[in-house]
């Protein structure tokens, strides 16, 4: 194949709509990719994941559309196909690698055998961001994309691929489902008009 692709994008060509459409919403990516995966490694191979895919796929990507919603579509569907193809993997866990570990000087002998207490203490005080990951995937992306990126109804029905009454209805209910589980951190800090 030459410079030329099936579309009739030549590399170049491919690279400036790359640079230019692309590669400004790297960071809302990220910070989407971050709280559906709660995992900074996984999130960047979920955006790197999805940047490889754009680039591929270019010439099905129309110049003047929304990139960033297009981009979030394609991040979307890669985390429900990498988290379906997880699901169904049993857990993995290398004894050689944790025995070597604990029997390493470097180990803090002091250390809890009980891991949830470490986990639980890096949540406390974080309330907002704990009641937003304690939601059900399909509630948590629809407050992401419209709360937190800021997406309109019809976009979010396309990134979703579900109809704008779905994505309304799955909005309020995500709000609903916040509203009660910030209610008593809400009338802590002060918000008379919470209910």
């Amino acid at each position: 194949m030459s410079d030329k692709d099936r579309q009739g994008y030549t590399l170049q060509e491919k690279g400036k709509v790359f640079d230019s459409e692309f590669l400004p919403h790297i960071t809302s990516m990220y910070n989407f990719a971050y709280r559906l995966t709660f995992d900074e490694d996984d999130a960047k191979d979920l955006v790197q994941d999805t940047y490889l895919k754009a680039f591929r796929f270019i010439e099905s990507f129309q110049q003047g559309t929304n990139a960033k919603a297009w981009l979030f579509r394609i991040l979307k569907n890669s985390f429900i196909n990498d988290f379906r193809k997880k699901s169904k993997e049993p857990a993995k866990v290398d004894y050689q690698e944790i025995e070597a570990y604990y029997n390493s000087d470097d180990v803090d002998k002091s250390i809890t055998t009980d891991l949830r207490v470490e986990t639980v203490q890096d949540m406390i005080g974080d309330e907002i961001s704990n009641a937003l990951n304690s939601l059900d995937i399909d509630f948590r992306t629809v407050i992401i994309l419209c709360d937190l990126e800021g997406f309109k109804y019809d976009e979010m029905a396309k990134i979703l691929d579900i109809p704008i009454g779905t994505v309304r209805s799955r909005l309020h209910r995500a709000r609903n489902l916040l509203k009660e589980r910030l209610g008593s951190y809400a009338k802590k800090m002060g918000y008379k008009n919470f209910e």
